[in-house]
């Protein structure tokens, strides 16, 4: 295997069949390493970086480090990560407090406010899947003694059991029973009230950090994109057709396997002009929204103002789309051409 560069905080060396065959010392002194390890963080060639690759002369080294590939190293996950007889006494008093400075100096600049909003957001979900089952337990029992009421509607079943009566000859006779059914019911309203709560902070809140995607998808479907990428940057940095698809993950790997066929739309579904579209119109709306989403993102990365020429280009696409169908519902059928029916069988 071709010779190791590595990088270490004392220093870069190249490292072949085990051994150091070239060594550059990192500089002695605190402020010089502090530079240093600014520069690494920067992804720029600390000066022991740019000493050994001036002596390279052509050959064909590999490093774990990416920022060394754009002058003449390539990358590779085998190469050399450690330097033999690295200090044995480990890393000095004074490397070590300039270390961690700079440790929790990068951790302040990688921080991202944003993340508070996508808590909420991800909290909202794990409410709803909460609600939904509490609510089916509430419904399945007040309707033991409710007849008239629907399981299904779990806020009325909820008031049912709150409200101040006897619930007649069928309610539970124990009052422990009774008290712990009640106890249930008060469950279902909280949890209720923090969804409540956590999404009118995401409302308000989601505009500040995405002002762009906000105006575009809305606060709640603009902090939910951002949660699911992982982060603004991240999202600013996925190409339209990944955005598209975000949220359908599970599907997504299905048509990997050969399962199903490709996803159209993910999070982007739950946007109001994809949930009214027909059918045959969803995934070109999405592929479009898509498109000015992953715009969207980048200027909020970019800290630039609100654009409204996006949210105009997508309506001016809906438009397109509603148009051309309506100019294609006028007139008679074609022979031979599918009904309706037909065709969403043929998705199928």
């Amino acid at each position: 295997m071709a010779a190791s560069v590595v990088t270490t905080w004392y220093g870069t060396f190249v490292v072949d069949a085990g051994r150091i065959v070239l060594a550059e010392r990192a500089p002695g002194e605190v402020d010089a390493r502090r530079s240093r390890a600014r520069a690494r963080r920067a992804g720029k060639l600390t000066p022991d970086e740019e000493r050994v690759l001036a002596q390279r002369n052509g050959a064909a080294w590999v490093t774990r480090d990416r920022r060394l590939v754009p002058f003449g190293v390539r990358w590779d996950p085998r190469a050399a990560a450690t330097v033999p007889g690295e200090p044995e006494q480990g890393v000095p008093a004074d490397a070590r407090t300039y270390l961690l400075e700079e440790a929790e100096t990068a951790l302040a600049e990688a921080w991202d406010p944003s993340v508070h909003v996508q808590e909420a957001v991800r909290a909202v979900a794990d409410l709803d899947r909460v609600r939904n089952l509490v609510g089916e337990r509430l419904g399945s029992w007040a309707s033991r003694d409710h007849p008239d009421l629907d399981p299904g509607d779990h806020g009325r079943a909820a008031r049912a059991i709150l409200a101040p009566s006897d619930g007649g000859p069928l309610a539970p006779t124990d009052p422990e029973l009774a008290g712990a059914r009640v106890r249930l019911g008060e469950l279902y309203r909280a949890v209720e009230e923090a969804r409540a709560a956590l999404l009118g902070a995401v409302e308000r809140n989601a505009p500040a950090q995405t002002p762009n995607l906000a105006a575009l998808l809305g606060a709640e479907l603009a902090a939910r994109l951002v949660a699911q990428a992982g982060g603004l940057d991240r999202l600013a940095r996925l190409p339209s057709s990944t955005v598209q698809v975000l949220g359908a993950e599970r599907a997504f790997f299905e048509h990997l396997r050969g399962r199903a066929p490709p996803p159209r739309h993910g999070l982007l579904f739950t946007h109001p002009a994809l949930q009214s579209a027909p059918r045959g119109e969803r995934g070109k709306l999405a592929r479009s929204l898509a498109g000015k989403a992953a715009i969207a993102a980048r200027m909020d990365a970019g800290n630039a103002a609100v654009d409204p020429a996006l949210a105009r280009a997508f309506e001016s696409r809906r438009a397109e789309l509603k148009a051309r169908r309506g100019g294609a519902g006028r007139g008679r059928r074609r022979s031979g051409a599918r009904l309706p029916l037909d065709r969403a069988a043929g998705d199928r």
